[in-house]
């Protein structure tokens, strides 16, 4: 993202979620054990069947060992069992993942006869999906009003977001968010059960597709993503949301917050990994 802080942002790898000259190395990690006794069930409690709650389980203890904390919210929407570990609740930047709730609203306003969407703004949403380009949402933050958009997103399950001031000489500013990964799964799940067919598919055709700067975290061949990630004046935050499995059964929400005490490449392991132990 734009941060005071960030001269990362004129470096190929950035914060801010521009398009990179190449793609950042993975630093996955060898796979984690599903560590349970047979035949015993670590989360009777989930709602998950007995080799998903091994699997969360094991999730969960990698969480642990890695650097800063880790909220992350999954969901199974066929059979209604939903799993938030400890930090799922922790407020932390958005980054990125915000510009997911703005193409959003767009489509919602567009629909609804407020704005007349240009091939331009489409063309501009487009690139905040495929590349996570910060310029395309500054433009569209502008032209469709900041206050706007954030006066809508707690209406996608959002309500625990909040805009931070003294960061930017404009307030609200999509940069400058917090939220949790309650959240990002709450507004992962509006999109599935209640954006208009049309304008789902268009958001879901995207996020299966984005390019190589997101291709970590939920992402898979199976999967859709919107990552974001930056520094912030704590350190850095790797944060990835999405979709896996068919008819898109299961929702993902990771937020990773360093907090100093490691950086990009070992945010971006830690929510693959996470997503591996669950689905691969």
């Amino acid at each position: 993202m734009l941060r005071p802080i960030l001269v990362a942002c004129a470096l190929a790898l950035t914060a801010c979620g521009h398009p990179v000259t190449a793609e950042p190395p993975a630093h996955t990690p060898a796979a984690a054990p599903l560590v349970a006794t047979p035949g015993i069930c670590p989360l009777p409690d989930s709602g998950f069947e007995c080799d998903f709650q091994k699997r969360i389980k094991a999730a969960q203890d990698y969480a642990e060992t890695r650097p800063g904390t880790t909220g992350f919210v999954l969901r199974d929407r066929e059979s209604g069992a939903i799993w938030r570990n400890d930090h799922s609740g922790d407020m932390t930047w958005t980054a990125s993942t915000i510009k997911l709730a703005m193409v959003v609203n767009l489509l919602e306003r567009h629909r609804a006869g407020k704005i007349k969407l240009s091939a331009e703004d489409r063309s501009l949403m487009s690139a905040m999906l495929h590349t996570s380009d910060d310029d395309a949402a500054d433009t569209l933050w502008k032209r469709y009003t900041g206050a706007t958009f954030n006066a809508a997103f707690g209406t996608y399950g959002m309500t625990d977001l909040v805009p931070q001031k003294g960061y930017s000489a404009s307030f609200p500013y999509w940069g400058y968010e917090k939220c949790t990964a309650n959240d990002l799964d709450r507004l992962m799940n509006h999109i599935l059960d209640a954006v208009p067919a049309e304008d789902r598919a268009y958001i879901l055709g995207q996020m299966r597709a984005v390019g190589p700067v997101q291709q970590w975290g939920v992402w898979g061949p199976d999967s859709g993503v919107k990552n974001g990630w930056s520094e912030e004046d704590g350190g850095w935050v790797m944060n990835s949301v999405g979709f896996v499995g068919k008819d898109e059964r299961y929702t993902l929400a990771i937020m990773n917050n360093l907090r100093g005490e490691g950086a990009y490449d070992e945010g971006r392991a830690t929510d693959t990994e996470i997503t591996r132990i669950l689905f691969r």
